[in-house]
Order: C-alpha cells, then sequence, then structure tokens
C-alpha cells in the first residue's frame, strides 16, 4: 500500500510540471489552403462543437480559408462544411501529422501536438498546442541543427526552455504563445533527426537558467560572436548583469567567424548624410567613415557623440554582425566583419566547440551567462514567473537571426 502511494505521488508530482504551449506554425507565410496527413497516432477531428471523425492511417483533412471569416472543412474527397474553428486532437500521446501547404514551395512540416486552425485576416492561422519538452526538442534541432555533441544540446536545451517560458506572453493578443520564427525561436518541425538532442532534453528536464530572485534570465543566444560577445544595452539598450561583453576564442576558427563585404562609397555617404544628418565640412568624420576600427565590440560607429547605434548599419546593409571595420578601396568601402548574429549571449559555434573539448553544459552556461544559475522548475516554490507579465519583453526581431539550423549547417 505504502508503495502504491508512493508511486501515484511520483506520478501527480510529474504530471503537475507537465505544460503545453501553444505556438503559431508557418507564421510568416500567407496560408489559404492547408492539408494534414496521419503520419503517427489517429486524430479526432471537430469542427467548432461538431464531431466530424477520426483522421488514420492514409487519411488526410484539406483546409481552405473563405471569404466569410471561416474555414471549409474537406475530410478525404468528402466536402464536410464551413466552420469558425477547426481541431484536430492527438488520440494517443506524442503523435504527429504531417502539414503541407497547397501549391507553394514551401516543404511540409511534422508537428507533435493537438492542432487548432481559424481564418485570420492573412488566411489561415495555424496554432500547434503542443507539450513544452516536444517543442524544445524541435527549437533545439531547428536552431543548433544535427551532428552536434551532447552537452551544447543540453546547454541549449536550456536556453531555449528558459527563453520559451520567460515570453509566453509575446503573442497574447493573437491567440498564442510563440511563434516559429526568428522572433520567438526558429521550431521548423518536431524533433526528426538526432537522438542526442531527445536526450539532452530529457536530462535537462525543467531545467531554467535563473538570476537574482529567482527570475528567468533573457536566453539570448546566436550563430558565431567572433570572438567576443556583445553587451545587451549595445543591442537593445538596456543593460543586463548577466550578459557582459566575454572574450571568446572557441569560436574564433569556426566557419561564420569572419565576413567581407564591399558598399560603393556613394551609398555609403549617401545613408549619413540623409539619416544622421553628417556635415560635409566634418573633415574628422569624412575620413573615419572610410577608417573606423573596432578592436572589441562597441555600442556605435565612430563616436558615440554621433548617435548612429551599429545595429543601424546593420540593418541598413544587411550585415551578418555589428562587429566590423571599415577599410578604403577606392570606389568601395570594404567592411572585414567579425561573427553572426547579434553577439549578445551564448554563441553557439563557440559552444559546440566548448562541449567537444570536453566542457559540461553546466560550464558552458556559466560561461556565457556569468552570474547564473541552473535551476530545477520542481524545487521552486514561487512559480510567479510563469505568470502572464504586461511588461513588454525585449524584441529580437531583427537581431535574434542567423541561428536556424540551414545557417548553422
Amino acid at each position: 500500500m505504502v508503495k502504491c502511494v508512493f508511486f501515484l505521488a511520483i506520478l501527480l508530482m510529474s504530471f503537475s510540471y507537465a505544460q503545453t504551449i501553444r505556438v503559431a506554425v508557418f507564421s510568416g507565410d500567407k496560408i489559404n489552403r492547408i492539408s494534414f496527413s496521419y503520419d503517427i497516432s489517429s486524430y479526432s477531428i471537430y469542427a467548432d462543437t461538431l464531431y466530424v471523425g477520426e483522421l488514420n492511417k492514409s487519411d488526410f483533412v484539406d483546409l481552405v480559408a473563405l471569404d466569410s471569416s471561416k474555414v471549409k472543412l474537406i475530410f478525404g474527397v468528402l466536402e464536410i462544411g464551413s466552420y469558425k474553428k477547426i481541431k484536430l486532437i492527438q488520440n494517443q500521446s506524442h503523435g504527429f501529422l504531417t502539414l503541407t501547404q497547397k501549391n507553394t514551395e514551401i516543404k511540409p512540416r511534422k508537428y507533435v501536438g493537438d492542432f487548432e486552425i481559424t481564418r485570420n485576416k492573412n488566411g489561415l492561422s495555424i496554432v500547434n498546442v503542443v507539450n513544452l519538452e516536444d517543442y524544445i526538442a524541435g527549437v533545439v534541432e531547428s536552431e543548433g541543427g544535427v551532428g552536434h555533441h551532447l552537452e551544447y544540446y543540453k546547454a541549449q536545451a536550456v536556453l531555449s526552455r528558459t527563453y520559451a517560458l520567460k515570453n509566453l506572453s509575446r503573442h497574447e493578443k493573437a491567440g498564442y504563445d510563440l511563434c516559429d520564427r526568428v522572433h520567438c525561436q526558429a521550431y521548423l518541425n518536431k524533433w526528426r533527426f538526432s537522438n542526442t538532442i531527445l536526450q539532452a532534453v530529457a536530462e535537462t528536464k525543467q531545467e531554467v537558467l535563473s538570476h537574482g530572485d529567482s527570475s528567468l534570465v533573457e536566453g539570448f543566444y546566436h550563430a558565431n560572436c567572433g570572438g567576443q560577445t556583445s553587451s545587451a544595452d549595445y543591442v537593445w539598450n538596456e543593460s543586463l548583469p548577466y550578459l557582459s561583453p566575454v572574450i571568446d576564442t572557441f569560436c574564433i576558427h569556426a566557419k561564420q567567424a569572419n565576413w567581407e563585404k564591399r558598399i560603393s562609397k556613394a551609398k555609403w555617404e549617401l545613408f549619413f548624410k540623409e539619416k544622421y544628418f553628417i556635415s560635409e565640412s566634418d573633415s574628422f568624420f569624412a575620413f573615419e567613415q572610410f577608417n573606423f576600427k573596432q578592436e572589441n565590440r562597441k555600442a556605435f560607429f565612430i563616436s558615440p557623440k554621433y548617435g548612429i547605434p551599429l545595429r543601424d548599419i546593420r540593418d541598413e546593409f544587411n550585415l551578418k554582425s555589428t562587429y566590423f571595420s571599415c577599410f578604403d578601396e577606392g570606389e568601395f568601402v570594404l567592411l572585414k566583419g567579425k561573427g553572426y548574429g547579434h553577439g549578445v549571449g551564448l554563441c553557439q559555434e563557440g559552444a559546440m566547440k566548448m562541449a567537444k573539448s570536453k566542457f559540461t553544459y553546466q560550464q558552458i552556461l556559466m560561461y556565457y551567462y556569468s552570474g547564473t544559475t541552473i535551476v530545477d522548475l520542481s524545487t521552486i516554490q514561487n512559480k510567479s514567473f510563469f505568470n502572464k507579465s504586461s511588461k513588454e519583453p525585449i524584441t529580437f526581431e531583427t537581431y535574434f537571426e542567423n541561428s536556424t539550423a540551414e545557417k548553422m549547417e
């Protein structure tokens, strides 16, 4: 009897910390028609409050956006009707479906969990209702790629979980928690290829990165820092004590550590003249704009007195990073840059090298996030950070980029 009670207590505790989140998939695409087809596990189909039937092997469902703010449901070849909301609910845990956009070049995706489909102003809104840990496995594979060391994947899993929980209210007004783009975190498929990723997620289950009063950190990461990470206030004008610049020698020989770009002098000069009203009589600026050197990361171009954030230059000229120096090359200005991404937080290629060099995921995270602690959610009594926050989170739609699987391979 005692053993049974103990087992039940453990079981209930595991369920009490299970969490599902709502993620908008294909969120950056205009979708007017999409097909859901069977992969693993049957699914129950609901149209508004009506039970339509069961999607089994060889079955598929087509959904079409209508002008009437409704969604047309086609089950196989049978047109069922038009409804406000369609739900696909898995009949067994960890079931997944293949989602295929009709008449587009976008590749099919596979997602685990349940689905809710409604009509929005852009077409179809597709929300994946997924277990947090299944979501994290998909994010780690999408953001980090495959073929890396277990300890790197553990570090990535902790950061991705931390970010997800920190930003659950980001898209609350739209009816979901997070999107699948780099605005939140890339979530391009369920986990598919690497068992090491599943192991990393399982072995770090419920672990997050905390600072100070048990609040979750801003879990920023990027592809390559070029040898030095950036202070958070260089990018978002907000200083975070655990994100001070770090000298990183682990990533400097990686494939994304260095880059070059040539820009015509006329285009370069016009940008500063039109946007920042730089006077042609400023001889110092006239010279330095072609001879700017950045041995260590800076926030501003040439001097803070000109008020030109390097992030603005990165945006304007689509640069891989803000960590660059300028050289006069006749009709062009040559930019020699370092790194790929915003540079704040964990450097993915640096972390990959650290993992290969036998550093643990704890050491990797402490290296990039000084003064933080890895905590287990089950040991924290006050989980106030799960509550929806009215404070607008720092957005890195522009800067939290260049770290998806395609760019890491």
